[in-house]
């Protein structure tokens, strides 16, 4: 059974994370979109409100899990037995920062990154964006699942 983990924060989940995860679903048996906490970080929404957002998304997939979990990813994935880490690209610099990451985990543990280009129309997203859209009270339905974007009014 081929398991990957779409590790992030999804402080909100984006067009763009839900553009990859969706082109992910038919490569492999069971994907775990797993919400990392980082004690350091201030995020907008909390945890549960972050993995309900995501559990509703993807409710209709049977092969798609939502987890939180703290420490390495590689730990998560050895945890599950999970053996592909699934990133999106947006850009050159995210190639670069995420090629640092994939070989320091595959120092780590026997585990290989998958690199798919998110779609054109959604490259320029994050959730950083998002955020700053939110907390200047413009419209984000254009930027995050529709299953979402009435909820996530700020």
């Amino acid at each position: 059974m081929k398991k990957a983990v779409f590790p992030g924060s999804f402080d909100p989940i984006t067009l763009g994370h839900e553009d990859v995860i969706s082109r992910a679903i038919p490569l492999f048996d069971e994907i775990y979109i797993a919400i990392g906490i980082n004690s350091n970080k201030k995020y907008m929404f909390s945890l549960d409100q972050r993995k309900k957002f995501i559990e509703e998304c993807f409710q209709e997939y049977k092969n798609v899990k939502v987890v939180t979990y703290e420490g390495l990813t590689v730990d998560l994935c050895k945890k599950h037995g999970i053996d592909y880490i699934i990133r999106g690209l947006r850009n050159p610099a995210d190639f670069e920062f995420e090629k640092a990451i994939a070989h320091t985990n595959r120092d780590l543990a026997p585990i290989e990154t998958v690199f798919l280009l998110t779609a054109a129309k959604t490259s320029y997203i994050s959730s950083s964006i998002v955020r700053e859209v939110l907390i200047n009270g413009g419209d984000v339905s254009s930027l995050v699942p529709n299953c979402i974007s009435s909820k996530i009014v700020s």
